[in-house]
């Protein structure tokens, strides 16, 4: 073996100079590789890809979510014609796995932290003849010693230069069965909780003041595991953070003991799924949400008289949507105490029971996987033509992510801190919409 090369492929590129996240998957993989091997780690996002370096005894590992593997499959068949080995790994592999097999020495379907580290001593041993055509991990992995971040990867990705916002993990699993999420079909439907002293460890060790989790569903916790949220809050809030923020749901509005802590351990923002405002959608929203306007109205003036901001996330385009939808959607937001918004395209991801149902029907349209930025319409909709949908949530964007919209909610954000804050929260209060409203804007380009 001459080394290790683990990619992540485009999506986003730069903004203003830096990378909008960190290739958190690809830091605990490389983490995973022994201290005698060589690793890289290559962010397309970032730079240009050095593809013309690679050659036998190179490992290369790719990760890939749907909207990325075309881009991910370029870099594959490259990479094998120079002689290297390569592995797909990632969302799409997981869930379309005949798919990937088709560009690739190997994949690796679920996690992957047993069976990589099992391909790096199969590839050791007797290079692309070692590798299976297949990894598959069977087993949901304890989260205990999981992957730590080592110090070699922490200097060799220099997150405060590249990226704009560290991800972190703190939870994983997400019991909700929405029709059109992928999480239970990758992170699986029980929860897992890192010990808090691996989190707090990892904070210290890569030097972050501020963070994302990647967690599907971290406010779900404060229903299910609120002794284990205590105890994370009490030990965050002895950090010295500008802010984080994580994926929730409405349920929080429910234990406003947790909520107050939330703020001393420097929690800013729930991302909240309220996904509709439509009641008829109750059934494709896994118990996380009935769509009522009212009750996310109420969740939300709940969740900030705390001090906490509220990122409410929409999904538009179900089957029960109709142009009204649309128009009762902009009266909500509009009329909300958000502090910022992410409207969505219903997209048919696979592995997932509304793709099922789409391709029973026959209502999936010949869409490039590159459409899968949920800001595309890849299905025959119900109630609408595709262009009918498409001029709909064109239109709902164009309102939503305005320049005085933007500002009228960053003001917002803003305001709830003390002037002494004020400082290190003005990034995060408008940089959430500015984020969305550029993604949308980009991805309409394609």
């Amino acid at each position: 073996m001459r080394r290790v090369v683990l990619i992540q492929p485009r999506r986003d590129g730069r903004v203003f100079g830096k990378s909008p996240g960190s290739p958190y998957t690809l830091m605990r993989l490389a983490s995973l590789v022994p201290n005698e091997m060589p690793v890289e780690i290559w962010d397309e996002n970032v730079r240009d890809l050095p593809m013309d370096t690679l050659r036998e005894g190179d490992l290369v590992g790719i990760t890939s979510m749907t909207v990325t593997i075309e881009g991910a499959e370029q870099i594959a068949r490259r990479a094998m014609k120079q002689g290297a080995g390569v592995v797909l790994g990632g969302v799409h592999a997981t869930l379309m796995p005949e798919h990937s097999e088709t560009f690739t020495h190997s994949i690796m379907v679920g996690e992957g932290y047993f069976t990589w580290q099992q391909l790096l001593q199969d590839f050791a041993a007797d290079g692309i003849k070692g590798m299976q055509p297949r990894y598959e991990d069977e087993t949901w992995a304890d989260l205990t010693g999981l992957a730590n971040i080592s110090d070699r990867v922490i200097q060799m990705v220099d997150e405060k230069n590249n990226y704009w916002t560290p991800y972190l993990e703190i939870t994983r699993g997400c019991p909700r069965n929405c029709s059109f999420c992928t999480a239970i079909r990758v992170s699986g439907r029980k929860m897992r909780l890192r010990p808090i002293d691996e989190v707090v460890d990892e904070i210290h060790r890569r030097g972050i003041k501020r963070f994302f989790l990647t967690d599907d569903n971290f406010g779900l916790n404060f229903t299910t595991d609120p002794d284990y949220c205590a105890h994370l809050f009490e030990a965050l809030a002895k950090l010295d953070l500008h802010g984080w923020t994580c994926q929730s749901e409405m349920s929080i509005a429910k234990h406003p003991e947790l909520l107050e802590m939330s703020v001393a351990a420097h929690l800013d923002k729930h991302f909240v799924g309220f996904e509709s405002v439509n009641p008829d959608n109750r059934s494709s929203l896994g118990g996380k949400s009935k769509g009522q306007a009212m009750g996310a109205s109420d969740a939300i003036r709940v969740i900030r008289s705390y001090g906490v901001g509220v990122v409410g996330l929409f999904v538009m385009g179900f089957d029960q949507d109709t142009p009204e939808t649309f128009q009762a959607m902009w009266d909500f937001i509009r009329n909300s105490e958000l502090d910022s918004v992410s409207t969505t395209m219903l997209t048919p991801y696979p592995g997932t029971p509304f793709r099922d149902q789409l391709e029973a029907e026959k209502r999936l349209l010949d869409s490039p996987w590159s459409h899968y930025d949920t800001a595309h319409v890849t299905f025959e909709p119900k109630n609408f033509t595709v262009d009918e949908l498409r001029s709909a949530y064109d239109w709902l964007c164009r309102k939503i992510y305005s320049p005085s919209q933007i500002a009228r909610r960053g003001v917002r954000s803003l305001s709830k801190y003390p002037v002494a804050k004020m400082g290190k929260k003005a990034f995060g209060s408008f940089s959430t919409d500015y984020g969305y409203r550029r993604t949308y804007a980009f991805r309409n380009e394609v």
